[in-house]
């Protein structure tokens, strides 16, 4: 399965508090939930003004899609070609 980086351009959301982000997954949650299993949330990374999350699926359009019915921005869609990581 193909596996994505989603660059989400969201002012502020380093200063998001534990309720925001907890009400965030839900409702992420709940659309993935709805699509079905073919498209997986791995996890995300918060930094000032960004959330990079990373999920699977067969296709970009289905996190497009997920990103129109959660209301969450994907400012950018990148398919990953590959892992690099100190052990390779």
């Amino acid at each position: 399965m193909p596996k994505y980086v989603i660059e989400r351009e969201i002012p502020n959301a380093g200063s998001m508090t534990q309720d925001d982000m907890h009400n965030a997954a839900v409702t992420s949650c709940n659309v993935l939930n709805k699509l079905g299993a073919e498209i997986q949330w791995i996890h995300s990374y918060v930094t000032d003004n960004k959330i990079y999350c990373i999920y699977t699926a067969p296709s970009a359009e289905l996190i497009e899609e997920h990103a129109r019915e959660s209301g969450f921005p994907a400012n950018r869609i990148s398919e990953v070609k590959a892992i690099l990581d100190p052990t390779r």
